[in-house]
């Protein structure tokens, strides 16, 4: 937003609603203390019906949101928790949104991947963990590749956030190895004479 020159978040995000009246849209609170956040939520969720607020599973001192949690679900607003990277966090949020109307956990599946480890068997146990809670969706977050595509869909996740630069490559879905291979070459060989590369 910021790139994009937006100085009024609340204007943008008015007009993004009237743009997209029926699908769940998140907006994000700002405020790092949980009383500032609750002011900031309520009033994110009085924008629409379709408006989920934004909630970081801490603040930047690593303290718990889930009393937050707790109680904006308790009263009904409609919740999109983030930046969660381990079960135990996915076990927390789920029960303090146990009343919640409808939520999503946004596990941050890429940047799990970002520190070597195979984000799969915990987002696998994350949707384990969810599957008594039909109001509660997994989204997975930060994909870095089409593949994670693949297989946030192959373990039941619900909900996958794809940025534009992976569902350009959506066009590559089963090609001819042999054919991307001899593009590959082509390519190289383009971008070497381009270059005016001699040896």
């Amino acid at each position: 937003m910021k790139k994009a020159g937006i100085s009024d978040y609340e204007t943008f995000a008015r007009d993004v609603l009237r743009s997209i009246p029926d699908r769940p849209i998140s907006f994000e609170v700002f405020s790092d203390d949980f009383s500032e956040m609750e002011d900031q939520a309520r009033k994110i969720a009085g924008w629409g019906e379709n408006v989920y607020a934004k909630i970081p599973v801490t603040n930047t001192c690593g303290c718990s949101s889930a009393h937050l949690i707790r109680r904006l679900s308790e009263s009904g607003v409609r919740l999109n928790i983030t930046a969660l990277m381990t079960v135990k966090q996915v076990r927390e949020v789920r029960d303090a949104m146990e009343t919640c109307p409808s939520g999503y956990i946004s596990v941050f599946a890429g940047r799990i991947a970002d520190t070597g480890r195979d984000p799969v068997p915990i987002m696998r146990e994350a949707v384990k963990e969810l599957s008594d809670t039909p109001h509660l969706e997994l989204i997975w977050a930060s994909p870095r590749e089409l593949l994670n595509i693949f297989q946030a869909d192959a373990i039941g996740c619900h909900v996958i956030t794809a940025t534009g630069d992976i569902l350009s490559k959506l066009h590559l879905v089963d090609k001819d190895l042999d054919e991307y291979s001899l593009d590959t070459v082509k390519m190289f060989r383009d971008d070497a004479v381009k270059a005016g590369f001699s040896i």
